[in-house]
């Protein structure tokens, strides 16, 4: 196995998402702000006046930072990439991941890192040649098998192709999270249905949806297992991981700008361990059985292994939305912190809560807190089993908490709400 370090880049929606990346544990986060990235519809996204916060945050934890500018690119959007371009210099952000050539033409004028994005389709070592001309880093396709993979990764270390830094070039993969039915994310269902294009960000993933196959001449409906024919599910690496890193890739990608900071929280730190423990050598199938559980409770559509082990047909969801054996119920809302005490107060605003029950708490500076209630203290009315609607409550909590920060109940998929 090789021994060098694998950079782990994992995705920041807001501020509550990029500090759970940074408690657990990755080495860089990627990023877009309003336009121009492939999650520009997702209600989660910064503004370019985050930049010099987020680039702060990030520089003092030594965490890379990369934003996102991987879209097609018109005329009309030529200015507002500039703009774009030269505000992520301004603020001391690691680099752009781009897929438009004039994107990749005028950061590079400008001094701005490039890294190369999956939606250029990379998937050739001649692809890598020329792209070394602008990048250091590239995405290559999600399609590849690791033989693929490995293949071009041996041939820029023989070959020595390195990139405007004087560096071998570093080849990037996508190791877990949400897959397109498309090549690469290059997808016009979204643009033919409901004219929002895939390729500029805003698609409705209409793909996810059951869909029957009917003969148009005589109206048959075709029979099929699965009606979610377009749905694949989610990739994950994390069985296979060692197999990953021999293949020669330097940094690993999770997917999910668009999902929540517990998400990104729980399944940076399976991935930070997975590596960890490859180049370690203690990596093992009784670990793995404990990553796989934990990645099962936060958002998925089920697991396969992509394309990677030379699989030819996705496999496909057989449900919308997640499958994940855990959910979160909204509680209420971070009211007050006794640092001296170390005591949080809590306001409850719908449902309630006992002594005994899972909590997640998460917030823009907090990020993700999670712990289990021993006991607390309900109104003025000293220490209670339960408490609801209207109440407020304080436990004892070693992290600070802040009255912006939302409180949620952890549960079983299947259980209801009390």
């Amino acid at each position: 196995m090789r021994d060098s370090k694998i950079e782990l880049m994992s995705p920041a929606g807001n501020f509550e998402a990029l500090m759970a990346a940074i408690q657990g544990g990755a080495d860089s986060v990627y990023f877009g702000v309003e336009q121009l990235n492939m999650r520009a519809r997702a209600t989660m996204n910064f503004t370019i006046d985050d930049l010099e916060e987020i680039a702060r945050i990030c520089g003092e934890q030594d965490v890379r930072t990369y934003l996102t500018l991987n879209t097609i690119i018109y005329d009309h959007d030529l200015s507002l990439m500039k703009v774009i371009v030269d505000r992520v210099k301004e603020a001391g952000i690691t680099a752009i991941i781009a897929a438009d050539q004039a994107v990749i033409s005028y950061a590079f004028t400008k001094g701005v890192e490039v890294h190369i994005s999956t939606q250029s389709n990379i998937t050739n070592i001649e692809t890598v040649r020329f792209f070394s001309h602008f990048a250091d880093v590239m995405v290559l396709s999600r399609e590849l098998s690791l033989l693929q993979v490995k293949k071009i990764t041996d041939a820029i270390e023989r070959e020595q192709i390195k990139g405007p830094s004087g560096n071998l070039i570093e080849i990037e993969l996508f190791g877990h999270g949400a897959l397109c039915v498309a090549v690469s994310g290059k997808c016009y269902m979204s643009l033919h249905t409901h004219n929002a294009s895939a390729n500029r960000g805003a698609c409705i993933q209409n793909c996810r949806r059951q869909y029957k196959v009917i003969d148009i001449e005589e109206g048959y409906e075709l029979e099929i297992d699965n009606e979610f024919i377009m749905s694949p599910k989610d990739l994950c690496t994390i069985d296979f991981l060692d197999q990953v890193i021999d293949s020669g890739v330097k940094v690993l990608k999770i997917e999910g700008r668009g999902k929540g900071a517990d998400y990104v929280k729980t399944v940076t730190q399976c991935y930070r361990e997975a590596i960890d423990s490859c180049l370690d050598k203690t990596y093992s199938k009784e670990k793995v059985a404990n990553w796989m559980e934990r990645l099962t409770e936060v958002y998925n559509r089920g697991f396969w292994s992509g394309y990677y082990l030379g699989q030819k047909l996705g496999e496909w969801t057989s449900q919308p939305g997640s499958v994940a054996t855990k959910k979160k119920v909204f509680l209420g809302r971070g009211s007050h912190y006794y640092s001296k005490l170390g005591v949080a107060e809590f306001t409850m605003e719908t449902q309630k809560l006992k002594a005994g029950d899972h909590i997640l708490i998460t917030g823009p500076t907090t990020g993700v807190v999670e712990t289990v209630i021993e006991e607390m203290h309900v109104n003025d009315d000293g220490k209670k089993e339960v408490a609801v609607k209207g109440d407020k409550f304080t436990i004892k909590l070693d992290t600070q908490i802040r009255p912006s920060d939302k409180l949620y109940k952890i549960v079983d998929s299947e259980a209801v709400a009390q």
